[in-house]
C-alpha cells in the first residue's frame, strides 16, 4: 500500500488509501468515498496529473474545489471511465467497483439512466 504526502489547505498530510466501511448509502458516504478517490489518485502521481490536463486545474484550484460535491463526482467520473482505475481503487478502498458507481449517483451532476 502507498502512502503520498498531499497538501490539503496549508497542511500536509500523509494519505493512505484505507478501507472506509458503508455505513448509509448517501451523498455524505459519496463524499467520503470521492475524497478518498482523490487522496488514492494523489499516490497514483502520473493518474492525478491525468486528471488535473483534462480538468483544465492547477494544484491550488483542486485544493480549493476538493469540498465540492460536484468537482468530488467528477473525481469519481473520473475512476468510472477507466475500469482498470476503478478496479485498482475499489480494491484500495475495500469496495466492490459497483458500489462506486452507486455511490456516484448520489453526487451532484451524476448521469441519469433510464
Amino acid at each position: 500500500m502507498r502512502t503520498a504526502k498531499v497538501r490539503i489547505g496549508c497542511l500536509w498530510r500523509y494519505s493512505r488509501a484505507m478501507p472506509i466501511r458503508q455505513s448509509k448509502p448517501g451523498a455524505e458516504n459519496a463524499e467520503a468515498i470521492a475524497l478518498q478517490a482523490l487522496a488514492w489518485l494523489a499516490s497514483e502521481e502520473d493518474q492525478l496529473v491525468r486528471f488535473m490536463g483534462l480538468a483544465g486545474l492547477s494544484i491550488d484550484e483542486l485544493r480549493a474545489r476538493a469540498a465540492e460535491p460536484a468537482f468530488l463526482g467528477g473525481v469519481l467520473d473520473f475512476v468510472l471511465e477507466n475500469e482498470a482505475l476503478l478496479v485498482a481503487f475499489a480494491e484500495a478502498a475495500g469496495l466492490k467497483p459497483e458500489a462506486v458507481a452507486r455511490l456516484r449517483r448520489q453526487l451532484p451532476g451524476a448521469p441519469v439512466w433510464e
